[in-house]
């Protein structure tokens, strides 16, 4: 079966000043009507309880071109700002969804600088890109090939907070195929000590990138907080700030890239716990930690792969007690705090906290998909066992 996988490609490249300056112009044009948009939607529902969709703002910006106040939208390619007004309106029917929280103004010196082109806007022609507004291609540094004979269908361009430009291109990748079916399924413990721990004992270490730059960071954001407010001076300390911080966020990614591609290639199905780590970090002891271990990018990453690949990623409740719950008996323990790093059951087996949490990850995974068992255990059944420990009886003919 084919599949049609969409994926963006995103690069580097280095604007020319020129360039820079109409991007820096069409960043700030989307920031302005996006907050537009946005304050007359809210005020037509405040006032008149009356819902503005996409149209009606979009007939806005077209009114607003033509004020001599906000002429200046004119001078930037329109295409950024329907596709603006456009993520407005997704973000609303997010909102009604119940699947976010109001939308938020943008801010000049916090949001993400960036915007996007659909296809008529650029030009993308024997490996150059050239943008609407400008005369010149972009040059972009090639770092990976696109997929032969790749059409991108959009273009989004971005500034972060480092100063570094980057180009992502959406296109249709006909190389992500399903990869053939394996027997192999593993549970995943996630930890600070350890990263990940896998049901099979294998331990992957957490390489806290965090830390390694801890005292760089210290030093520069010292620096940082003794310079004067809108001076040229902590325009280049907060710079130096934000370099450290991309240092960091670069190569914690590359690590969940390489661990999430490993897992899928090799499993078949693979069981993870269900963790709300929003509330996690409100531990201002392990804030810190939990944040630098990235667990959320972790598991979206993990997710979107094994779709690509055909595989299958399980979410074991959150409550279900994999670490107090002997994986060889059942017998489940009524606390075990988190010091504690080795325990020994009453059946006389000794487990390491975290190969147990696994185990006992991936016999509730397995016996959701097998029997539709739940993932909670039961404390007393018919033939003493939890529920995650029960196989699927064979019917008799």
């Amino acid at each position: 079966m084919s599949t049609h996988v969409k994926r963006a490609f995103k690069y580097r490249f280095c604007p020319t000043d020129a360039q820079a300056a109409e991007l820096s112009r069409t960043f700030g044009c989307v920031r302005k009507v996006y907050n537009l948009a946005l304050a007359a939607r809210t005020e037509a529902w405040v006032t008149r309880q009356e819902r503005v969709n996409y149209n009606a703002t979009s007939a806005m910006l077209t009114a607003w071109k033509k004020t001599e106040e906000l002429a200046y939208l004119n001078d930037v390619s329109s295409v950024p700002l329907q596709q603006a007004l456009r993520h407005l309106q997704t973000a609303f029917t997010h909102y009604f969804g119940k699947r976010a929280k109001y939308p938020r103004f943008k801010s000049r010196k916090t949001s993400r600088r960036s915007a996007e082109y659909t296809a008529s806007a650029f030009r993308f022609r024997d490996g150059k890109l050239t943008l609407a507004k400008m005369t010149e291609p972009l040059a972009v540094v090639w770092s990976r090939p696109l997929p032969e004979g790749a059409k991108p269908s959009t273009v989004t361009v971005s500034q972060d907070s480092a100063g570094r430009w980057f180009v992502s291109l959406l296109c249709e990748d006909p190389s992500v195929q399903p990869l053939p079916a394996t027997g192999q399924a593993v549970g995943v413990d996630v930890g600070l000590d350890h990263l990940l721990t896998l049901s099979t004992g294998e331990k992957i270490t957490n390489p806290r990138h965090e830390r390694r730059d801890r005292a760089a960071l210290a030093k520069q954001q010292r620096r940082l907080a003794k310079k004067e407010k809108g001076s040229a001076n902590r325009a280049r300390a907060r710079l130096k700030v934000a370099k450290i911080h991309a240092r960091i966020a670069d190569r914690r990614r590359d690590t969940l890239h390489k661990l999430t591609t490993r897992l899928v290639r090799e499993n078949q199905t693979i069981v993870i716990e269900d963790l709300t780590v929003r509330n996690m970090v409100k531990n201002h002891r392990l804030a810190r930690a939990i944040s630098d271990a990235a667990w959320s990018e972790f598991r979206s990453m993990l997710e979107y792969k094994a779709a690509w690949y055909g595989r299958e990623v399980i979410a074991v409740d959150r409550w279900f007690p994999s670490s107090k719950l002997c994986s060889v008996c059942g017998t489940l323990r009524d606390r075990l705090p988190l010091n504690v790093r080795t325990w020994t059951c009453d059946c006389g087996t000794t487990h390491d906290r975290d190969v147990n949490a696994a185990h006992n990850l991936l016999a509730a995974g397995l016996a959701v998909t097998v029997c539709g068992a739940g993932v909670r255990p039961q404390r007393s059944t018919p033939d003493g066992q939890s529920a995650t420990k029960q196989k699927p009886s064979r019917r008799e003919p």
